[in-house]
């Protein structure tokens, strides 16, 4: 938490704040919300204004994790994972907006990112201070009950008929791979409304979402985690009016036997994913997009996610690669907005046409 931490604040502190020091000043709030810190900013001229409405855009995260966490057990997801197969009104039409996102990701991705992984998670012991590496004959039994198609949705039909959600008895979701990136999409839609043209939003745990550009018009420079050296940056990534994700190995983890086992799974194996990779980072207008992807590309690998960037131009979104070996593979429509940052200019970086 501490690497990802300082990673993100030097992210910040080196590409984004020099920006702000012009008036009008940056306003700066933090929220703990999601299982991460999270770090909103955004330059307006009215000081008092911009710092009430932050606050009340951490608030709005209170409340989505309160009806999303997995372990609360108050919550809407944890409710669907306990009620034995029988239906759970959603509390309101943006969780249910989510979930059919989410659905509609696990589908356009065939599975690579699937919401029913939870009890694979559990069962490793990400969810809590036990690691563990569960038995083939655990993992096979795991793998069977891993199906996004089971999740069943009723939508959301006027006052006194509201939406449901449920699943076969034995199953669980988790919206952990999609919900900071929803969070972040509907929160960049609240600032746009109130007229802020310069903010960012950092959701914690590499998902970030550019309002606009700084206020002097240049675009916003995020730092890209070196998966190799998780407390420093490799490269810059410009974004304006854009999001960013990403998804790697050293984010959570553990050692056992001298095999590294990271908290990514394959929905296909229940354990975790080795495709070659060691980080995923998603660039596209659409945060959810950004998280969603960026898991799942990481379950594809390097040669099958690169043919379904080029196979869905529908969904908007650039792509850097970095695998297990350290080579650096970027999409054509991310390289102008791409850098390599100070200390590793030497790195060789393979554009994907």
């Amino acid at each position: 938490m501490k690497k990802r931490l300082l990673c993100a604040l030097l992210a910040l502190s080196l590409f984004t704040l020099p920006g702000c020091k012009r008036d009008p000043e940056p306003v700066e709030v933090t929220a703990f919300a999601m299982d991460t810190v999270m770090q909103l900013t955004a330059c307006s001229g009215d000081t008092g204004g911009t710092r009430a409405f932050l606050g009340e855009l951490t608030a709005r995260l209170t409340e989505l994790d309160s009806q999303l966490s997995a372990t609360r057990e108050d919550s809407f997801v944890y409710a669907v994972n306990h009620a034995g197969g029988e239906w759970v009104e959603v509390p309101d039409s943006t969780v249910l907006a989510l979930l059919h996102d989410a659905l509609s990701l696990c589908e356009v991705t065939g599975g690579a990112l699937d919401i029913t992984t939870y009890p694979a998670v559990k069962a490793w012991g990400f969810t809590g201070e036990e690691r563990r590496v569960p038995s083939p004959a655990e993992l096979e039994a795991l793998a069977e009950k891993i199906d996004y198609t089971a999740v069943a949705l009723s939508d959301w039909a006027g006052e006194g008929r509201r939406g449901g959600a449920a699943l076969p008895q034995g199953m669980e979701m988790d919206l952990g791979a999609v919900a900071k990136g929803f969070a972040g999409d509907l929160l960049a839609g609240e600032v746009r409304e109130v007229g802020i043209t310069s903010a960012l939003l950092d959701l914690g745990q590499s998902t970030i979402v550019a309002v606009g550009s700084k206020p002097q018009g240049t675009p916003w420079r995020i730092g890209v985690v070196d998966p190799a050296q998780p407390g420093s940056c490799f490269a810059v990534v410009e974004l304006e009016d854009c999001a960013m994700g990403t998804s790697g190995g050293y984010q959570r983890y553990f050692e056992q036997d001298g095999i590294t086992y990271w908290h990514i799974l394959d929905p296909d194996t229940a354990a975790p994913a080795r495709s070659g990779l060691a980080s995923v980072t998603v660039v596209s207008p659409s945060a959810l997009i950004c998280d969603g992807l960026s898991t799942a590309l990481f379950v594809m690998g390097l040669e099958e996610g690169a043919q379904f960037w080029r196979d869905h131009p529908e969904l908007e979104f650039e792509a850097v690669f970095v695998t297990e070996d350290g080579e650096i593979y970027c999409t054509a429509g991310l390289e102008r907005r791409f850098t390599l940052a100070e200390g590793f200019e030497d790195r060789e970086v393979t554009v994907l046409e």
